[in-house]
């Protein structure tokens, strides 16, 4: 029985006869009736709050676990996209170390291709040459003096390219900065 019924219920059982003064029926009886009434109405109050707080608990979880395994998904297509940049600088090694102009060409169009498909998993170079070293972005492997005019602390060339994917870095940059 819902709420509103066990109500209607209660409303009738104040009407009834009975509890006025009726001669017919004793009044424990009636007494009786009315307390079981109010306990059933207060059960009922209770299940239903308890039922609301189950719902809610289940809502919660049900969203906690959908989103840990969009984060899940997410983080495992990042360690794979991960996985290719070794194979993006030796791309690039190689297509500076070569001389023959249809090796060449043939090695730019399979770096573009590499390049196009970071592109398209939402992946950015991080490149911090001439800009103060920032340890969020970069790992500094090396020191190297200032020369005139040159302030320290900036980074004067990457040995690494560091890579990122929206605000997270999925492989730092190797740096080297003025000292």
């Amino acid at each position: 029985m819902e709420n509103e019924e066990l109500k209607e219920t209660a409303e009738e059982v104040k009407a009834e006869p009975c509890c006025e003064k009726d001669e017919n029926k004793p009044k424990k009886k009636c007494n009786k009736k009315q307390e079981e009434l109010e306990k059933a109405l207060a059960e009922a109050e209770d299940n239903k709050r308890k039922w609301y707080a189950v719902t809610a608990e289940y809502e919660n979880y049900r969203r906690r676990t959908q989103n840990q395994s969009a984060q899940r998904y997410a983080d495992g297509r990042n360690d794979v996209v991960s996985s290719l940049f070794p194979i993006g600088d030796n791309l690039e090694r190689a297509l500076s170390a070569c001389s023959d102009e249809n090796t060449k060409q043939g090695l730019e169009m399979i770096l573009t291709a590499y390049k196009k498909v970071l592109e398209g998993e939402g992946v950015e170079e991080i490149d911090p040459i001439g800009q103060p070293f920032d340890a969020s972005v970069a790992e500094a492997i090396m020191a190297m003096p200032a020369g005139e005019g040159e302030e320290s602390g900036i980074v004067k060339q990457v040995y690494v390219k560091g890579y990122k994917k929206g605000e997270k870095v999925l492989r730092y940059a190797q740096v080297i900065v003025t000292q």
